[in-house]
């Protein structure tokens, strides 16, 4: 099987990725990455031939930024959001 070099992925149109080049793409297990295909999580792969599957790179790189922009980040320990008032004192005396 052809690798495709990283020139022809700057061509637009429809580019297909082995499991070989997704794996470098998405840092998953191929189990992992089964089981969320199965569950229609992760852009679904299509056989080429009987012994070769294929997925569409741009279907994978519109789930990373999906996953990119529902990706909330921790917020560091001990500090507080300016509306959390839990902890401040009270001024009624």
């Amino acid at each position: 099987m052809r690798i495709i070099q990283d020139d022809e992925l700057k061509i637009p149109g429809r580019v297909l990725i082995n499991r070989k080049q997704l794996l470098k793409i998405v840092p998953l297990s191929d189990r992992t990455i089964f089981d969320m295909e199965k569950r229609g999580d992760f852009p679904k792969r299509f056989a080429l031939t009987p012994r070769s599957v294929a997925w569409d790179l741009q279907e994978v790189e519109a789930w990373i930024e999906k996953k990119k922009a529902a990706a909330q980040r921790p917020k560091a320990p001990g500090l507080r959001s300016p509306t959390d008032q839990s902890c401040q004192p009270s001024l009624e005396a």
